[in-house]
């Protein structure tokens, strides 16, 4: 049966989209619920959950036989891969929706292209794509093969970056750190407008060459970072020295740091901002002074760039994704960072840091990385099968929009923040890999 998407979010429950995160913290110890779904499917060994918008629609990818990433989303428990018949190439993610379910995401060309600019190794270009009405359309480039996506507003405008024709000798011509590379050309960030049939190049920093826009609200502000092509490091676990906001008429702002800049040498070590709410507040990731690791931050007009913290003993972490309401979900990692440490789902409410798999004590999967987070506190990322190695999507639902809290956790056994965290699973070499490719950077 065909899944209409703009038919099933006009019959989704009203309530539950226009419920608050707030109405969910009801517990004696004053913390979130919640109860996880493992979105699968079954046979899988990779799948991620990158995107969830307000009408519960997630969006991401699946591995399939013979290894491709194939574009997916999940509907009420059903699971529809939109990847085909793409734009030409075998690999494909959905990267977002909005409300209205249009969704974006990256997809490969025909066209080929020795930069590995989205990291599949299969010598093809990559393009950002618009997926609306069942038909999957490539968005432009400034002059170059390759680009790629960041998030997507309710007016159905994209944010991302796209290469120009300019050849940079000052791009890194090996392989970067994460995987992509050599990168030949310089790329800046834009926003696409496709109902206009418009693109719109965001001017980096004065000084800096190239950019990336991550993320973009209702009111047309995007966030990203920018720097030189040899200082950046474009998604996954994207570096830049500049973490930026760009005001809706096209004006570069500069967040501020924590004292670093970037580490191209270092996996996830810089300064990028990849979320922004329509308030305003920014979510992301800055290294600290000596650029050897980095830390998620909050940033917003009255306070500027706040670090958040991490979970006791870890050395790194991201702020990927946020709502509304200013909660904000990644993951913070242990000792070692992305190459050797292990991540935990995170969510940061009012300022203080909560391990999810604490909150989920039932969950199929230990939680590693959550990538979103809806205006209802539904909270959208993987985790891994602690028997069989495979990463899945996960869903995690706060227990007051479950129909039972039968998987939830009981109000007296919940511990204090920072305390009683889930022992954190021991992956194995290919697991390991499969987390280092997915990486930071899409949510």
């Amino acid at each position: 049966m065909k899944l209409n998407i703009g038919t099933a979010l006009k019959t989704f429950p009203a309530t539950i989209a226009a419920c608050s995160f707030a109405a969910a913290v009801a517990t004696a110890a004053g913390q979130p619920r919640f109860g996880v779904t493992d979105l699968g499917p079954v046979n899988s060994p990779f799948s991620q959950a990158i995107g969830v918008t307000n009408y519960g629609l997630v969006t991401g990818l699946n591995t399939v036989t013979g290894g491709a990433q194939h574009a997916v989303i999940w509907y009420n428990g059903s699971m529809l891969d939109i990847s085909q018949p793409g734009l030409g190439g075998g690999n494909s993610q959905a990267g977002g929706a909005n409300d209205f379910g249009q969704i974006m995401g990256q997809a490969e060309a025909k066209a080929k292209s020795d930069e590995n600019f989205c990291g599949y190794g299969t010598g093809l270009a990559c393009l950002p794509f618009l997926w609306q009405d069942g038909v999957m359309t490539p968005l432009a480039t400034l002059g170059g093969a390759n680009g790629s996506y960041g998030a997507i507003n309710n007016w159905g405008e994209i944010a991302g970056y796209a290469e120009n024709s300019h050849q940079d000798p000052d791009c890194r011509t090996k392989a970067s750190v994460n995987g992509t590379g050599p990168q030949r050309f310089d790329f800046e960030a834009v926003i696409w407008d496709p109902a206009q049939g418009t693109m719109r190049e965001l001017h980096p920093l004065p000084g800096d060459t190239v950019g990336v826009a991550l993320g973009l609200n209702d009111l047309g502000q995007a966030v990203g970072g920018t720097g030189t092509c040899g200082n950046t490091v474009i998604p996954p676990f994207t570096e830049t020295p500049h973490a930026v906001l760009w005001d809706a008429d096209g004006t570069v702002h500069d967040l501020g740091s924590l004292g670093g800049t970037s580490n191209p040498d270092v996996e996830a070590v810089g300064t990028v901002a990849f979320a922004i709410n329509n308030e305003g507040q920014v979510s992301g990731i800055a290294a600290i002074a000596g650029n050897k690791t980095a830390l998620p931050f909050l940033w917003t007009r009255e306070w500027g760039m706040q670090a958040l913290p991490l979970l006791p003993g870890d050395v790194i972490g991201a702020g990927l994704g946020m709502n509304n309401q200013g909660d904000v979900v990644g993951a913070s990692i242990s000792a070692g960072g992305p190459a050797s440490g292990t991540p935990s789902a995170v969510l940061w409410h009012e300022g203080k840091v909560y391990n999810l798999n604490t909150l989920a004590s039932d969950s199929p999967l230990q939680l590693l990385t959550a990538f979103a987070i809806n205006d209802s506190g539904v909270i959208a990322g993987f985790g891994v099968n602690t028997k069989s190695g495979d990463l899945h999507a996960f869903l995690a639902t706060p227990c007051d929009l479950t129909p039972t809290a039968k998987a939830c956790p009981s109000e007296n056994v919940i511990p204090a923040v920072g305390q009683g965290d889930e022992p954190r699973a021991k992956l194995s070499p290919v697991t390991r890999k499969l987390l280092l490719e997915a990486g930071f950077g899409h949510r």
